[in-house]
């Protein structure tokens, strides 16, 4: 354990540079104290690991040195391929690129991790998009993307929901893979980061220059930020309905497992005949209505009165149209 630790403290300090002691601690879920005596431990083996002192200080080693001890496990080296998607990178343009370096990689490692990743990447295999859906067509998605990692700016024409076409100038802060879609993370000058989906962009040209970098921006920490806003802002009403015994896997499908399941774990006691009340978030009372009929008499809608007498009139419209 602790030598597992302790390699993880040197690889930390040689791709990072300089850290605190409170840094690495955090990243290695141990306390200060071990932090130091840790360093001490590779001192102490010949490791040129330093401290500088004051507010701006921290642990480094001394230019140059770089170790060669990887210490990769074989369920360690067959989870970098898992992480290797053959269709994102392709979209990227970087199939030949992440091809080679997988066949580096298998080189690399010796006998035992090596078949151990062969195997996996035989047996598993991650394929993004959803059922009964495609991937977007993102015909601009390697030029974003070298825009991203060139930190170049864009002017792109897009179209929005509703089919409005707008001009835009942005800095193109990073993209992010969504259930088979590609989202752009980008500022237009001087305003805050929002969202964009790639395959909305009509239009694009890199402009010359570089934008800098805005301070304190990480990517993953926005995204987490942005999809919370997304899911609160997504339902502006509630229904309350009556679920019959069994539906609740169904439900879960129709309405999204982490919603259904959160009303299920509120709901009180089922009636005589089995059936439980629960109260669901939804985007709107029309689009619950088509939601909640995929249920037949498996739900009853209770309320709100608006939502009942949608349900009421397409039921009473469906049965002329049968009669």
């Amino acid at each position: 354990m602790r030598a597992s630790r302790l390699l993880s403290l040197l690889l930390l300090l040689q791709t990072r540079g300089r850290m605190t002691a409170p840094e690495l601690a955090e990243e290695l879920e141990v306390s200060v104290r071990t932090v130091y005596r840790d360093v001490e431990a590779l001192s102490a083996a010949g490791v040129p690991v330093y401290a500088d002192r004051g507010p701006a200080g921290g642990y480094q080693l001394i230019d140059g040195y770089r170790t060669r001890l990887t210490g990769l496990t074989a369920e360690e080296a067959s989870s970098l391929f898992l992480a290797g998607l053959p269709g994102p990178a392709a979209e990227l343009g970087l199939a030949d690129v992440a091809a080679n370096a997988e066949l580096k990689l298998l080189a690399a490692l010796p006998p035992e991790p090596r078949s151990h990743a062969a195997r996996m990447r035989e047996r598993f295999l991650l394929d993004v998009p959803g059922w009964y859906r495609s991937a977007d067509d993102v015909p601009h998605l390697s030029e974003v993307a070298e825009a991203v990692w060139e930190q170049r700016p864009l002017r792109m024409t897009y179209r929005r929901w509703g089919q409005q076409v707008v001009d835009r100038v942005i800095h193109p802060y990073g993209l992010v893979l969504k259930g088979g879609s590609w989202y752009l993370v980008a500022a237009p000058p001087e305003r805050d980061p929002r969202t964009y989906r790639v395959s909305r962009v009509l239009t694009l040209e890199t402009l010359p220059g570089r934008f800098p970098w805005p301070e304190g921006f990480e990517l993953a920490g926005f995204w987490q930020g942005y999809a919370k806003e997304f899911r609160e802002r997504m339902y502006t009403a509630e229904a309350v309905v009556k679920l019959a015994p069994g539906m609740g896997d169904l439900l879960a499908y129709t309405m999204g497992a982490d919603v259904v399941g959160a009303a299920l774990a509120a709901a009180g006691e089922p009636d005589p005949e089995g059936r439980v009340t629960i109260t669901v978030p939804v985007e709107s009372l029309s689009h619950a209505r088509w939601l909640l009929l995929r249920m037949g008499a498996g739900v009853e809608v209770l309320g709100p009165p608006e939502l009942r007498e949608l349900m009421r009139e397409t039921v009473a419209e469906l049965g002329k149209l049968y009669e």
